[in-house]
């Protein structure tokens, strides 16, 4: 492989990771900050998709990233609905919503399950059309990318420093306080989901435009995606504040996609990749679990040494 072909798949897996950062930031909002593990994002992230993809078909380029944010809120809100004002059990509401979602999905296709967006103008041909004739016109997917991530990283860090993000992340913290202290833990668990699915939405609608296609089984895995690029990001960045914790989010998105492009070099089939990104979730969640296990291995080991050498 030539060095262009090298730098070509490092800007696509840098494209993908940063169109998939948005959705571990939602999760990074819903899961770590609101303390509630939204099961519908692999339907908002085709709601996202489709509601975009369509409103670009008809000519709207610009208006489908706002469609499709739209799009993410509402199936936000009938999530948090269903848990908040019908006492559903949240795990519950998210399978409902992305089950409900896929039937919705391809109605909004025409009842297809693939819109071609090949010769359709999209936000990024838009961008790569004002570029013609810089050197950045190579790297129009790239800007947009970072500038929506850059957005919504800004977005969120303010967001969660206002008094209703600092309500939400007491919502997460300890609920019975919150109520305690005359706010209403409904609302802000009702904000943060809609929030939340917003940024969804609009990965979703980025993936579809940048993929030139939006197709019934885009959003298929996400949630394990976003979770896997969730806990890397706090292994590889620690903890920290709000802001170190929204870049780690967007720094385990890109690593992730790393590791995704280095099991494709190794020709692993297409089929495999959902068993890497279980087994990279799994590596990441029992990591600290034996971390903290290993001083009492070593004792036991030192103790067995020791019993050895006496035996001997």
């Amino acid at each position: 492989m030539d060095l262009s072909a090298v730098l070509e798949l490092i800007q696509t897996t840098l494209e993908l990771g940063l169109i998939s950062s948005l959705t571990v930031l939602a999760l990074f909002l819903s899961y770590s900050m609101l303390n509630v593990c939204d099961l519908s994002t692999d339907g908002c992230f085709t709601f996202g998709a489709a509601v975009g993809a369509m409103v670009a078909l008809s000519g709207h380029p610009v208006l489908s990233i706002f469609a499709a944010i739209a799009a993410g809120m509402l199936s936000g809100l009938i999530t948090a609905l269903l848990q908040t004002k019908m006492g559903i059990d949240s795990l519950l509401s998210g399978i409902i919503v992305n089950t409900g979602l896929y039937s919705v999905n391809i109605a909004i296709m025409n009842n297809s399950s693939l819109v071609n967006l090949n010769k359709t103008t999209t936000i990024f041909t838009m961008v790569k059309k004002a570029l013609t004739g810089t050197f950045l016109a190579s790297f129009h997917k790239l800007i947009v990318v970072i500038a929506a991530v850059a957005l919504v990283v800004v977005f969120l860090v303010l967001f969660l420093r206002t008094r209703l993000g600092l309500a939400i992340r007491a919502t997460g913290d300890n609920p019975a306080m919150v109520r305690s202290s005359s706010i209403n833990p409904v609302f802000t668990t009702i904000i943060g989901l809609v929030v939340a699915n917003a940024f969804t939405g609009l990965s979703g609608c980025l993936m579809a435009q940048s993929q030139k296609s939006a197709n019934i089984d885009i959003g298929s895995g996400m949630l394990t995606i976003a979770l896997a690029s969730l806990l890397l990001g706090r292994v590889f960045m620690g903890k920290g504040g709000i802001p170190k914790r929204a870049v780690g989010a967007v720094i385990g998105a890109m690593i992730f996609r790393i590791v995704y492009m280095i099991a494709l070099r190794l020709h692993m089939p297409a089929s495999m990749l959902k068993l890497v990104s279980s087994v990279i979730v799994i590596v990441t969640i029992s990591a600290p679990y034996f971390r903290s296990k290993l001083p009492m291995l070593r004792r036991r080991l030192i103790l067995k040494r020791g019993e050895e050498e006496k035996d001997a």
